[in-house]
C-alpha cells in the first residue's frame, strides 16, 4: 500500500485523547506525580519491572506488562516489550480502517502515551573502569524500539524521553481533560529521535574507542550548553555546544559578570590552555587568543603582577588565567586603578577574591569570572575541529605536554639552570601562539611576543620590539624550525642568549653555528607546535 493511499489529512491542532499509558523508565525522577495527574484522568497505566513496583509503591495500581502481552518476561530482562502487542499499540493508526480492523482482529490493545528513558548506557560507562560486559548489559533494546514506534506514530501517540518534559505535559493533560494536542505530540516525536540519536552516537563512540575501530565516520553528540549573544560579529549567531565534562572549560560555572560572548570563550580557551598545564604558580593575559604576558612566580599574586607589567598597554581589556584558586592578594592587584580586564578564568576564587572583584574595580559589574574547577587531565588526545566550507577537519589536541626529558642541545653551550626553566616556559607558551610564532622569555616572564607574520624573521623582529631592553638576557622559544640563520643572528644582537626550537631545517647547522659563534645555546625537541 502506498503512502498516499494511508495518508489521513489530520488537523495538526486537534487533540488525541489519552486512555492508556506505557511506562517503562530508567530515571524515575518526576515519575509518581506524573502518574497521578495520568490516573486522575483515567488512564490505565501499564508499566514494566522496576517500574511497576515504583508506581504500586506509591498506591497507584498499574497493570504488569505481560497483562498487556500475555507473554512472561524473560531472559533476564532483555525481552519485555518486544512484542506485537507493545509496537502494534503504539504503531496503529486511529480511524484508518485497515489499521482499526487489524487491531480488533487480534485484539491489539491500543496505546496512547509512551513514558520511557533508556537504560543508563552514558553514565555506566563514563566511567573509565567501567568493565565491558557491564557497558554492554545498558544498551537498551526495547526502549530505543518503542520510542521509534511511538515517535513515528506522533500523529496518534504521545512520547516521552525525560523527566523534565513531565511538569509541562501533566499541565496540558489536565487542561485538555485528558487530551493532548497533536502539535505537542509533534515537537516529543522530535524530542525522541534526538535523544535515540545521541544514544545510538554513544553506544558507537565507545564501542569503537574501545576496539580502536575507524570507522570512518566523525561520531558526535554535543548537546547545546548556551546560546550566545551573537558570533565573532553581531550579524553571526552562535552557541556553545558541549559535554559538561567535569574539570574542562566548558562546563565551567560564570560566577559573575555580563554574558560571554563567543570571542570571550576563545580568549578564555587560550588562556586555560596556557595555565592549566603549568605546575608552578601561572598566570596570563590574553589579547584575540595570543598571550600578551605569562609568567610563573612563588606566588599566584606576584606571576599575575609580571604577566600584567609585560605588556600592560595590550592588557587592558585583556583575559586573564590563573591556575590557582584566587586568594584575596591576587585578587587586589587585579583591581588596582587604571586596570581593565574582561573575563578572569581559574579554578575557583576564594569567598574574600569574590567580595574584592565584585566590589572594587570600576568594571565589576561586567567582569566575567569563570571557575572552571579541579583541572582535569587531558586523557588520551581529544579531538578539536575546525570547519571549512562544505566540511569539518578534525584533529587531535595539540596539548604541548611532551616536557623537556627528549631535548637535545645542539650548541657548544649548555643551557644554565635558570635559563632551562624559561626555556620550558617558552616552549609552552610557543605553542599557544599564531604561526609563525616566536616568544621571549626572561626571569620566569614573557617579555616579547611576535606572531602571525609570513616569515620567522619578522615575527622574532616583531618580539624583539615588544621585548625593548627586556630582549638581552633573554630565551627564545620559536614554534617551527628556523628555514635560514637570519633569525637567530637578529635575536642574538638583541640579546637572546638561548634558544629552544624543533629543528628538522637543512640549514640547523648554520642555526647552531650562529649560536657557537655567540657562545649561545640551541636546543632542538624534534616537536613542532604550529597554531594556525
Amino acid at each position: 500500500m502506498s503512502v498516499s493511499a494511508v495518508s489521513q489529512n489530520l488537523d495538526p491542532n486537534s487533540s488525541i485523547p489519552v486512555r492508556r499509558a506505557l511506562i517503562s523508565v530508567s530515571d524515575k525522577t518526576g515519575l509518581i506525580d506524573l502518574a497521578k495527574a495520568l490516573a486522575a484522568h483515567g488512564v490505565e497505566l501499564v508499566s514494566t519491572g522496576g517500574t511497576h513496583k515504583a508506581l504500586a509503591d506509591a498506591g497507584l495500581k498499574p497493570k504488569e506488562i505481560s497483562e498487556l502481552t500475555g507473554f512472561p518476561e524473560g531472559l533476564g530482562g532483555r525481552v519485555k516489550t518486544l512484542h506485537p502487542f507493545v509496537h502494534g499499540g503504539l504503531l496503529a493508526r486511529r480511524g484508518l480502517a485497515e489499521d482499526e480492523q487489524f487491531v480488533a482482529a487480534q485484539a491489539i490493545p491500543w496505546i496512547d502515551l509512551l513514558i520511557c528513558n533508556l537504560y543508563p548506557f552514558e553514565k555506566v560507562t563514563s566511567d573509565p573502569a567501567c568493565p565491558w560486559d557491564t557497558a554492554i548489559e545498558n544498551i537498551d533494546i526495547g526502549g530505543p524500539a518503542m520510542v521509534r514506534s511511538a515517535a513515528k506514530n506522533h500523529a496518534h501517540v504521545a512520547v516521552l524521553t525525560d523527566p523534565s518534559q513531565y511538569p509541562a505535559f501533566a499541565e496540558e493533560i489536565a487542561a485538555g481533560k485528558g487530551t493532548v494536542r497533536r502539535t505537542t505530540c509533534r515537537r516529543l516525536a522530535t524530542e525522541a529521535f534526538v535523544r535515540i540519536a545521541s544514544y545510538d552516537v554513544a553506544i558507537a563512540r565507545y564501542l569503537a574507542s574501545r576496539q580502536e575501530v575507524d570507522t570512518g565516520r566523525l561520531l558526535m553528540d554535543l548537546p547545546e550548553i548556551s546560546k550566545l549573544r551573537y558570533g565573532e560579529n553581531p550579524h553571526q549567531s552562535a552557541s556553545l555546544y558541549g559535554t559538561r565534562e567535569a574539570g574542562t572549560l566548558a562546563a565551567s560555572a560564570v560566577l559573575h559578570g555580563k554574558e560571554i560572548s563567543y570571542n570571550n570563550w576563545l580568549d578564555l580557551d587560550a588562556a586555560w590552555s596556557i595555565v592549566s598545564g603549568m605546575e608552578a604558580p601561572t598566570a596570563t593575559v590574553i589579547k584575540h587568543t595570543n598571550p600578551c604576558g605569562a609568567a610563573i612566580a612563588q606566588s599566584l599574586e606576584k606571576a599575575f603582577l609580571a604577566a600584567y607589567d609585560a605588556d600592560p598597554v595590550s592588557a587592558y581589556g585583556g583575559i586573564v588565567g590563573l591556575n590557582r584558586e584566587v586568594d584575596a592578594a591576587t585578587a587586589e592587584a587585579m583591581a588596582l586603578p587604571g586596570r581593565f580586564l574582561e573575563c578572569i578564568v581559574a579554578p575557583g576564587f576564594t569567598k574574600e577574591a569574590l567580595e574584592i572583584l565584585t566590589t572594587k574595580p570600576t568594571w565589576k559589574k561586567n567582569v566575567r569570572l569563570v571557575a572552571v574547577g579541579a583541572h582535569r587531565p587531558a586523557g588520551g588526545h581529544p579531538v578539536e575541529l575546525r570547519s571549512i566550507d562544505g566540511g569539518v577537519l578534525a584533529q587531535t589536541k595539540d596539548l604541548a605536554n611532551e616536557g623537556s626529558a627528549g631535548w637535545k642541545t645542539a650548541s657548544k653551550k649548555q643551557p644554565s639552570a635558570v635559563e632551562s626553566r624559561d626555556l620550558e616556559l617558552a616552549w609552552k607558551l610557543v605553542a599557544q601562539v599564531k604561526s609563525n610564532a616566536i616568544v621571549l622569555v626572561k626571569d620566569g616572564c614573557l617579555v616579547g611576543v611576535g606572531q602571525g607574520q609570513t616569515s620567522r624573521v619578522e615575527s622574532v623582529k616583531l618580539a624583539i620590539a615588544k621585548a625593548g631592553e627586556k630582549a638581552r638576557g633573554a630565551v627564545l622559544g620559536s614554534d617551527a624550525f628556523f628555514p635560514f640563520r637570519d633569525g637567530v643572528d637578529e635575536a642574538l644582537r638583541a640579546g637572546v642568549r638561548a634558544f629552544v626550537q624543533p629543528g628538522g631545517s637543512m640549514r640547523d647547522a648554520d642555526s647552531v653555528a650562529a649560536c657557537d659563534e655567540a657562545d649561545a645555546t640551541m636546543i632542538f625537541t624534534g616537536v613542532r607546535h604550529f597554531k594556525h
